[in-house]
């Protein structure tokens, strides 16, 4: 996939995280986008956040509040995921 042109932005695109992965600083709020048809959900692997249902065309914003890299995924679509790397 080809990375997102907005810094600290993911866009959620038919079933993929655009980008998979991003690289954030603490503090500065991650914003991902559902651009695609169907509703997801942003679920951090270690249970840090988790969107509940983003409905298409909606955001869901996420500030960090310590370094480390986070992976997250979609619990609608398990096989989505992708990662945050917080500085």
């Amino acid at each position: 996939m080809v990375a997102s042109a907005q810094p600290n932005q993911v866009r959620i695109v038919d079933f993929n995280f655009d980008p998979l992965s991003l690289n954030g600083t603490v503090g500065t709020p991650i914003t991902w986008t559902n651009a695609g048809p169907s509703n997801h959900t942003i679920t951090a692997n270690d249970g840090s956040f988790d969107s509940g249902t983003i409905l298409v065309n909606a955001k869901f914003s996420f500030t960090p509040t310590k370094a480390g890299t986070f992976a997250y995924h979609c619990s609608i679509h398990p096989t989505m995921q992708g990662t945050i790397v917080i500085v």
